[in-house]
């Protein structure tokens, strides 16, 4: 296949591996809430760890969408505690999840002959380890990853999930089998958010709405509180390209990343796919009927 191309049919039945820092900005949530209605579905694994929060929270939402099956693993944890908006919202019943990636994406790697769908919307830090250490597996995932910016809005620091571990996405960069990155100048823009008060919190905050989505209401509602009237949507573009969804435009560069994990074009640095252009307004009304199917498909079962 070209690198330049869009996935093939031929991956549209590939596994699929969502690497996420859900619990922090909302918009992880929503990309698992459209992740949970893809049967490919195969295992979603958390990075920047709260000491196994982020994947207990993952856990309890996939198990609200219906997907009790689809193994959940506590990945990295960086020590960081910041972006925490998710206390006290998951019951005391819901178990700490296993940490070992490496068995879990070895189970999926296993389960087909192919290519593995990995999508990466928290740090690279639990890829890079697959990266840096098992070629044969790492030659099998198909990456997608939200991070890099080369013309970020703080010209002195880089994005948010590169600076977070800049080793890792050093790593990602290096080894990666020419990885698609979703640059933060793309998304970074008020077409994508939902805002408290938007039609979208107002449908998921119906108290007489399905239980994950009050689950998913109140973890916006901290994130209203504590950081920002709104989230942006970055995270379930990523989770598109991974479909195959025209959504995003994606040209050849070179790339290097600097000490502070700072992307920039280099004649002699590593050869990645950079998002380059983005229809946002469709990709705003798949996400939200995606969202709405979800909603309706709980609330008449």
């Amino acid at each position: 296949m070209k690198v330049d191309e869009p996935y093939p049919t031929s991956l549209m039945s590939a596994p699929m591996i969502i690497d996420t820092d859900a619990g922090g900005d909302p918009d992880d949530a929503f990309a698992l809430i459209v992740a949970a209605a893809e049967p490919t579905l195969a295992l979603v694994v958390t990075s920047d760890e709260l000491g196994g929060e982020r994947a207990r929270f993952v856990r309890h939402l996939l198990d609200l969408l219906g997907r009790p099956e689809v193994p959940v693993v506590a990945g990295a944890d960086l020590g960081n505690t910041r972006l925490n908006c998710i206390e006290d919202l998951v019951p005391p019943e819901v178990p700490h999840q296993p940490t070992d990636v490496l068995a879990a994406v070895t189970a999926v790697c296993s389960s087909t002959d192919g290519l593995v769908r990995w999508v990466g919307i928290g740090t690279a830090s639990n890829l890079a380890p697959l990266l840096a250490r098992r070629y044969k597996l790492a030659d099998r995932l198909l990456v997608s990853q939200v991070g890099g910016a080369l013309q970020y809005r703080d010209p002195e620091r880089a994005d948010h999930n590169f600076r977070t571990d800049i080793k890792a996405a050093s790593v990602l960069v290096a080894k990666a089998r020419v990885p698609r990155l979703q640059l933060s100048e793309l998304t970074f823009t008020p077409a994508v958010e939902v805002g408290k008060g938007s039609p979208l919190h107002l449908l998921l905050s119906d108290p007489s709405g399905p239980p994950w989505a009050r689950l998913v209401a109140a973890h916006l509602d901290q994130w209203y509180e504590r950081f920002h009237h709104a989230t942006m949507q970055h995270d379930a573009l990523a989770l598109a390209d991974a479909l195959g969804l025209p959504f995003t435009d994606y040209s050849r560069h070179r790339i290097a990343i600097d000490k502070r994990g700072r992307t920039t074009l280099a004649h002699k640095g590593t050869d990645v796919l950079l998002s380059d252009g983005a229809r946002l307004e469709p990709y705003m009304r798949w996400l939200t009927e995606k969202v709405e199917a979800a909603y309706k498909q709980e609330s008449t079962a």
